[in-house]
């Protein structure tokens, strides 16, 4: 009994660190392929003396257009405010996203991604404007060309509104 135990117990880290090995493998493997297949994509943002209010919103619209959206997707864009901050202003607009389709044109519920445009009263007025963007009902803050923006991010937002609505 005693040879058959002290035969397992060397098999252990061996099986351990195989496993270790194929998971860094894998992981490595799929972080080659996710590299590959995409590259985020940005666009050349405005110049902060050369920011207008219209040209934000259609600088906003170039850059989704980068986005590998499914065609059914439909947005339109709203200008919400501007916020006057001590060393910049920040410009505010709503993107609201939905899939309408024949039986529902007019759909149940939408997901909103919000983008502000800050332009800095301190920095030299050549140099591009700072745009991040937060999803609705997120926190986390978003930065064109940092990040890929995925569907499922908005079909989440979608599908827990009318969880919520089917609910009450």
């Amino acid at each position: 009994q005693h040879t058959g135990s002290s035969q397992k117990k060397p098999e252990a880290p061996v099986v351990r660190r195989l496993h270790t090995d194929g998971a860094i493998t894998f992981l490595n493997n799929l972080q080659k392929e996710t590299k590959a297949e995409y590259i985020i994509q940005n666009i050349q943002w405005t110049s902060c003396k050369d920011f207008t209010v219209e040209r934000g919103q259609q600088q906003i619209e170039e850059y989704m257009s980068t986005w590998e959206f499914h065609e059914s997707w439909l947005h339109w864009s709203d200008y919400l405010q501007e916020e006057e901050l001590k060393y910049s202003k920040r410009y505010h607009y709503r993107v609201r996203w939905s899939i309408p389709t024949c039986r529902k044109p007019i759909p149940r519920a939408t997901a909103c991604i919000y983008f502000i445009i800050e332009i800095s009263k301190i920095k030299p007025p050549t140099l591009p404007v700072e745009v991040f963007f937060i999803l609705e009902s997120n926190k986390l803050i978003h930065r064109p060309g940092q990040c890929r923006v995925r569907e499922k991010w908005l079909k989440d937002i979608i599908e827990s509104k009318r969880i919520l609505m089917d609910s009450i």
